[in-house]
C-alpha cells in the first residue's frame, strides 16, 4: 500500500529516502524549488483530486519519476518541463481543463503511458504521442467562437489550440525564417552544441526573456529535432484518419500534431511512415 502523506515537514519524514507519495493536501509545506533537493530519489508522485492550478516547473528536476498522477484537477496548462522527465513512463492527466499540451511531451523513449481523458477543449496531441499508449476519450469538443483567446491552427474542418509559448504560425508558403528566430537558432547552436555551456553567455549578453528562452526552447522539431523558439510549422493528421481510429472507436475527435520547425520539414514529415 502506498504511504499517504498531506500536510508534511521534512522534520516528519526524511524526505530523501521517499520513492512514492500520495498528497491529499495541496499546496504541502514543501517548497517547489526544493523537490530535488528534498526528495531526489522520487519514483511516483499523486497529486490527483487537489484542485491544482499551477504545476510549479521546479517538477521538471525530479529526474527519477517514473509515474506522475495530476488527473482530477483544474489544469489549464502542463509546464514544458513535464515533457523533458526522461525516466517518466506514466502521466495521468484526465479531467482537467487543458487546451494544449507542451510539444515535446512524448519525445522522450521511457513515456509509453498518457491518458488526458474528459479534456473537452483539448484537440490537438503532439505527434510524438503517436505508438503510445493513449486515453483520450472525451477530448476534441467543438471550439466556441468566445473561446478563441489562445493561438489555433485550422486545417480544414480541423482547429487546433498551440502552445502559449509559440509566438506566431508558419506555412509552406514561407521562405525565409524571422529574424528573432534565426538568431536563437544560431546563438543555440553556438553555444550549446560546441560549448555545451549556456552560461558561458553574460547576463548582459541578450534580454533576460530571450536568454531564459535560450536555455529553454519551446520544443523540437518532430522531424529533425531542431530546437525552435518563437514559431513552429503545425501539421494535423485527424486521429480517425490513423490505425489509431479502431482503439477509440469514435469517442474522440483529436488529431496529433506535428509540429515542424521549416517548410521542407513541414512538407516531409509523415505520421505514418
Amino acid at each position: 500500500k502506498l504511504p499517504v502523506y498531506g500536510k508534511c515537514s521534512t522534520k516528519e519524514v526524511k524526505l530523501k529516502n521517499w520513492r512514492s507519495w500520495r498528497v491529499q493536501a495541496y499546496p504541502f509545506t514543501l517548497k517547489p524549488e526544493d523537490l530535488a533537493q528534498k526528495l531526489p530519489n522520487l519514483v511516483e508522485l499523486y497529486l490527483h483530486s487537489n484542485n491544482i492550478v499551477v504545476v510549479p516547473e521546479a517538477i521538471g528536476s525530479l529526474v527519477k519519476l517514473q509515474c506522475l498522477d495530476l488527473s482530477d484537477n483544474a489544469l489549464e496548462i502542463v509546464c514544458p518541463e513535464i515533457g523533458r522527465l526522461r525516466s517518466l513512463r506514466h502521466l495521468r492527466l484526465a479531467n482537467n481543463q487543458l487546451k494544449f499540451l507542451p510539444p515535446d511531451l512524448g519525445r522522450s523513449r521511457e513515456l509509453q503511458y498518457v491518458y488526458v481523458d474528459n479534456n473537452i477543449h483539448l484537440k490537438g496531441l503532439p505527434s510524438y504521442l503517436y505508438n503510445k499508449v493513449i486515453g483520450c476519450s472525451g477530448c476534441g469538443s467543438p471550439i466556441q467562437v468566445s473561446e478563441v483567446k489562445l493561438l489555433s491552427f485550422s486545417s480544414g474542418q480541423l482547429t487546433v489550440f498551440l502552445p502559449s509559448e509559440v509566438k506566431s504560425i508558419g506555412t509552406e508558403t514561407d521562405h525565409v525564417l524571422p529574424l528573432q528566430e534565426l538568431a536563437m537558432r544560431s546563438l543555440y547552436n553556438a553555444y550549446y552544441k560546441f560549448i555545451k555551456d549556456l552560461n558561458f553567455l553574460s547576463p548582459i549578453s541578450l534580454p533576460k526573456s530571450l536568454l531564459e528562452l535560450l536555455h529553454c526552447p519551446l520544443g523540437h522539431c518532430h522531424r529533425c529535432s531542431e530546437p525552435m523558439f518563437t514559431i513552429v510549422y503545425p501539421k494535423l493528421f485527424p486521429l480517425r484518419e490513423t490505425p489509431m481510429a479502431g482503439l477509440h472507436q469514435g469517442r474522440t475527435t483529436v488529431s496529433f500534431v506535428a509540429y515542424c520547425c521549416s517548410t521542407q520539414c513541414l512538407r516531409t514529415f509523415d505520421l505514418l511512415s
